[in-house]
């Protein structure tokens, strides 16, 4: 029996074990995205607070538009922390209009969390602080349909998100410029999910990880002692061995070891492969997938029962209606959530949209774990408020998959693990190789005795 198993392990090692190597290995590169991102980019994230209280959103928006000419602000995050700068998202994508600011380019290689969750959340990530610079909406936050927040055209899809501008909340300053489709971490991030092919590409990168569930359920069927003497030996590696010896330890001791945690790894990561399978997760939980449409804002005056008049010749039009300036967004956003890390702010897109506001409670479960509401756009009155435990059951299982794939789920400690597994994993194909080659020889000497005899 043991010999069907080690043949299923065996070819479907053989035929996605490259692949796997890749994606391990750019899994442990992601694993630190936000730290390496805040480390390399310091002045992009963090000021030196300052006695004084922070200027007005109005002033930083100004400073953002003078930066950026024709900068359209979509959304901005503003974080309780005094000694983070002010995050605004600006529509667009990189290298379009509103792209790259020139003279800044080269600096940006780097990256800087979907806040994702950040997916501006600069971090997978996490998203380096936050959601890919912590600018965009939260994984699982999407607008209608989007089960994993993936947002509207020029924003929130993998690498689709338009540029992020940091501004010094006490000065006014623009600190740096983030174009995450030109930074080393998306590279990273595309051939981790195969989006370098495509859709072949990633459909490649599914199927293999599919494969990797079987070659790691399979392995350790294999590693089952047969007896209870075996058992040490199947959980010691011998350092003082042979390098035979030391291969196969390497990869059938150190591969139990890791097993559980590349399981969950690979069968997490499935979610950003196969559609079938986001949709799995919420009939398995008897959850709705879609997301209801935004509540709409009451313009001033629109409703009112008046009989239509044709306007004169040459009347003026009606003067336009203002609407609720960004600190008044912002302060209504205190009042809600007072202790919050961060809001979020998205802006509307139209006359009736409303504002969006993602906050995040200091005791979330994850990253992206944040409570939502929508403001009227002119009065500033809540038209919907969504704490995360109102979430149904579908999009808090899904919201909990990219903090467990990455590791993000307890902090340090679980992102060291990850990095660590990470690294094994991206070991096995070859410690695995080798001992495939070594029985090669081993069963070529046999015979050659066999021959000779």
């Amino acid at each position: 029996m043991k010999t069907f198993f080690r043949n299923i392990h065996l070819y479907l090692s053989l035929v996605s074990g490259l692949i796997i190597a890749v994606v391990c290995l750019t899994g442990g590169i992601l694993v630190f995205e936000k730290e390496l991102e805040q480390a390399w980019h310091p002045e992009r994230y963090f000021v030196a607070p300052v006695a004084t209280p922070a200027l007005p959103l109005e002033r930083l928006t100004a400073a953002v538009k003078a930066y950026k000419a024709d900068a359209k602000i979509t959304g901005m995050k503003v974080y309780a922390d005094p000694a983070r700068t002010v995050e605004f998202n600006l529509a667009g994508a990189p290298g379009g209009p509103g792209g790259e600011h020139k003279g800044e380019g080269k600096e940006q290689k780097a990256e800087g969390r979907q806040g994702h969750e950040g997916r501006a959340e600069a971090g997978k990530g996490p998203q380096v602080a936050g959601q890919r610079a912590e600018g965009g909406r939260e994984e699982g936050q999407g607008g209608k349909g989007g089960a994993e927040g993936k947002g509207g055209k020029g924003g929130g899809g993998e690498g689709g998100r338009g540029p992020v501008v940091f501004v010094n909340p006490y000065t006014a300053t623009v600190t740096g410029e983030l174009n995450y489709r030109e930074t080393f971490f998306f590279t990273m991030m595309a051939l981790h999910r195969g989006m370098v092919g495509g859709p072949i590409g990633k459909l490649i990168v599914g199927v293999s990880t599919v494969m990797f569930l079987f070659i790691i359920l399979t392995g350790l069927v294999l590693w089952w002692p047969a007896t209870r003497k075996a058992v040490k030996q199947r959980l010691q590696v011998k350092w003082t061995g042979g390098w035979k010896r030391l291969n196969h330890d390497l990869h059938i001791v150190l591969g139990f070891y890791s097993a559980l945690f590349l399981f969950v790894f690979a069968f997490t990561g499935l979610a950003w492969s196969f559609e079938w399978f986001n949709k799995g997760i919420y009939a398995v939980t008897n959850s709705p997938m879609q997301r209801p449409e935004p509540p709409t804002s009451v313009v001033p005056g629109a409703a009112t029962a008046t009989p239509a008049v044709t306007p004169e010749a040459g009347a003026a039009p009606a003067p336009a209606v203002s609407g609720l300036t960004a600190d008044a967004a912002l302060a209504r956003a205190r009042e809600l959530a007072p202790s919050s890390v961060y809001y979020s702010l998205q802006l509307p897109k139209d006359p009736t949209g409303s504002i969006r506001v993602a906050t995040l409670r200091p005791n979330a479960t994850y990253e992206n774990a944040t409570d939502e509401a929508y403001l009227d756009q002119y009065s500033g009155q809540v038209l919907s408020q969504q704490t995360y435990e109102q979430r149904n059951l579908g999009q808090r299982v899904r919201g909990l998959f990219k903090p467990v794939h990455t590791g993000s789920i307890w902090g340090w400690p679980s992102k060291i693990i990850s990095l660590v597994v990470c690294v094994l994993g991206f070991t096995f194909p070859i410690t695995g190789t080798i001992l495939w080659l070594n029985r090669l020889r081993k069963q070529r000497r046999k015979q050659a005795k066999l021959v000779a005899a």
